[in-house]
């Protein structure tokens, strides 16, 4: 067992590693699909040369051209753009592991959902993550990958009943995790098997001085395409852990689909621009409409619809000092253990987030987080791990709709 301090602080040293690997791939990722899409053919290039772009930054002059299959020879120091993507596929699986398996009870197994045991859930992310990569492969190389909208249509389809899977067996916030760490896996795959080898062979082909296949060029161009489009939901999906009112709806699934959609048309602009066709506004109309509708179907959908409907209360100082009370024992007898001055569930050793729930006076003070955490998205506890019933659930909405009252 290792020292709960020490396990805090390799938790948050894997994440900062990943954040900062992730901001080296994606940046490096965007800029090279607007330094190819804002390319142009000007008389006097080289023969092979497919169009030039002049750039400044940092006072100095930049003039970028593009081999659209290789150089006639290759120069003696090449940079290879590989280790960005290693590294944030790496870091990523290391803070999976560490906390959504080493930790399954509290993040990733909701026994309302499926009663998995914790070995199971490391079996089943993991093998959702190697077989969706074929799958994503198998779709790429079928007669559907020579048209780039059927395929798109056909991935989206894929990630929209991955992810569906993924909540008939984890919860609700391990299902969104997982959805993104799929995504983030055929992006970091694809550089791995198909644009790192590609590009390899066609430096090996030039050193033996033979001219390389264009169809290697274009098969690695299509698989940074889809990355290029697919990283603006992998981000959603990876920072929505924080956030309930998402993974908790009834109609996640739902809502990944309109965030896929929304990061999609939002590049899809970025992109027209940079290749010079001009600005579709639309994408922006669409993308707000898409995250309106995931934020509608969040509340929609969220668990305090279905089974906590209060009644109003009336506003009178002894209804809500009554509700309070309730909610107070409610709390501390749920939520204490962790949100305290000295939690005493094992492997915490401070609040979460600073959060405390130990005295009358904090409770009240944290009001509206738990309004959201355990009334609107029954986020907390964690996988009801305390098993915090519908009537101390209702007990707590009762005093915030007093509260609510009261103030008004």
């Amino acid at each position: 067992m290792i020292d709960p301090q020490i396990s805090e602080w390799i938790s948050q040293i894997i994440r900062w590693i990943h954040v900062i690997t992730a901001i080296a791939w994606i940046g490096s990722s965007f800029y090279f699909i607007h330094l190819d899409l804002s390319l142009k053919k000007r008389e006097g290039l080289p023969e092979g040369v497919g169009g030039e772009a002049w750039q400044v930054h940092g006072g100095g002059f930049y003039n970028m051209r593009k081999y659209l299959v290789a150089p006639p020879e290759l120069p003696k120091e090449l940079t290879w753009f590989k280790w960005e993507s290693y590294s944030t596929w790496i870091s990523g699986f290391f803070l999976i592991v560490w906390v959504y398996y080493l930790h399954a009870d509290l993040y990733t197994i909701d026994p309302s959902v499926r009663a998995l045991a914790p070995w199971q859930a490391p079996v089943i992310g993991i093998g959702g993550l190697v077989v969706s990569w074929f799958v994503y492969e198998g779709l790429c190389r079928s007669p559907l990958g020579k048209n780039g909208i059927v395929l798109g249509v056909a991935l989206f389809v894929y990630i929209l009943l991955a992810a569906f899977a993924f909540t008939q067996v984890f919860n609700g916030r391990a299902a969104f995790l997982h959805t993104g760490a799929m995504i983030a896996t055929w992006m970091s795959a694809s550089v791995f098997f198909i644009i790192i080898p590609n590009q390899t062979k066609v430096v090996a082909t030039l050193l033996a001085g033979g001219s390389p296949d264009p169809k290697l060029g274009k098969e690695a161009k299509l698989r940074s395409t889809h990355n290029n489009y697919l990283t603006l939901p992998v981000i959603f999906l990876m920072l929505s852990n924080h956030y309930p009112l998402a993974w908790s709806s009834r109609y996640s699934v739902a809502i990944i689909g309109l965030i896929v959609i929304a990061g999609a048309v939002i590049r899809h602009f970025f992109n027209s621009q940079h290749a010079g066709k001009g600005s579709p506004w639309w994408t922006w109309a669409l993308a707000a409409l898409c995250i309106w509708a995931a934020i509608w179907l969040s509340i929609l959908g969220k668990p305090g619809n279905a089974n906590l409907a209060v009644a109003p209360a009336k506003a009178t100082p002894a209804a809500v000092t009554a509700s309070f009370d309730e909610a107070v024992l409610t709390i501390q007898s749920r939520c204490s253990m962790c949100h305290a001055a000295e939690p005493v569930w094992d492997g915490i050793t401070t609040a979460p987030k600073g959060v405390r729930l130990d005295t009358p006076e904090e409770i009240a003070r944290h009001a509206e987080i738990i309004r959201v955490q355990s009334v609107l998205t029954h986020a907390m506890p964690p996988n009801n791990i305390t098993e915090m019933t519908l009537d101390e659930r209702r007990a707590v909405a009762t005093w915030l709709a007093a509260k609510d009252t009261a103030t008004r």
